[in-house]
């Protein structure tokens, strides 16, 4: 009879000691993590920067470079920047890469080169530098021979032929 209440009791308290498992970590779980005083809230793949500078500042894209889920090249691609949209820049991370985020949000999506973005303000006047020029002077120098005492044979600019005058 002692035995048989005995039984349950050793059953209740093994159970009672057993927590369940941890939640299983994927790449899009969001985590949180602190450097240098700030809290960065992002997906699980993105890596914890070592320096972290706060910036807080809208950017916007210079042209579709990848998104790194590392400040370096040497990390995995989470994605595309879009060409002329404006991104949150968190801060600045070792190696001079910003930290990112959607538009006025604050969830770390990734970290970009520091050329592929520019201040908002800074846009307009950046791609007007970018333009190509047209060059000054355009003529193009003519190769001529003379062949005789009274023709000469020159060669064409665009095609470099030899025309015979």
């Amino acid at each position: 009879m002692k035995l048989r209440n005995l039984l349950p009791l050793l059953v209740v308290t093994v159970l009672v000691g057993c927590k369940a498992p941890a939640p299983k970590m994927t790449d899009d779980t969001l985590v949180t993590s602190q450097v240098n005083g700030v809290t960065l809230t992002h997906r699980y793949i993105v890596a914890v920067p070592k320096e972290f500078t706060s910036i807080n500042t809208s950017y916007r894209a210079l042209y579709a470079g990848s998104v790194m889920n590392t400040p370096d090249f040497g990390g995995k691609v989470l994605g595309e920047l879009e060409n002329g949209k404006t991104y949150t820049v968190l801060g600045s991370v070792e190696n001079d890469w910003l930290a990112i985020a959607q538009e006025d949000k604050q969830e770390l999506m990734g970290y970009v080169p520091p050329r592929a973005l520019v201040k908002s303000e800074l846009y307009a006047q950046t791609l007007k530098k970018d333009r190509p020029r047209a060059r000054k002077g355009g003529s193009k120098k003519t190769t001529c021979v003379n062949v005789d005492s009274n023709s000469k044979a020159c060669q064409n600019a665009n095609s470099g032929t030899w025309i015979i005058n």
